[in-house]
């Protein structure tokens, strides 16, 4: 039987890489308004390892929770979902 991990995966864009083996990746959601039903969207900007320097600004990512790497770093790159194909 297969181990499945408990710890959370999440899927986002790549905001900025300006650092050493790190990098920024936003995670938006979108949800609907209780009372006036206007949809509304949400982000938020979690810090990510990446430890090949391999993400760039418009990737789309998935990151997993792991141990604390520094103060603000919990989570790490596991795979580029998709590259940014517009030039910088």
């Amino acid at each position: 039987m297969e181990s499945v991990s408990k710890k959370k995966t999440l899927i986002g864009t790549v905001t900025s890489n300006k650092m050493d083996k790190s990098c920024v990746v936003t995670i938006s959601r979108k949800f609907k308004h209780a009372r006036y039903g206007k949809f509304i969207t949400r982000s938020r900007s979690f810090m990510a390892h990446d430890e090949a320097n391999q993400v760039q600004v418009g990737d789309v990512v998935e990151i997993i929770e792991t141990r604390p790497l520094s103060k603000c770093k919990t989570w790490r790159v596991t795979k580029v979902v998709k590259k940014n194909e517009l030039p910088l």
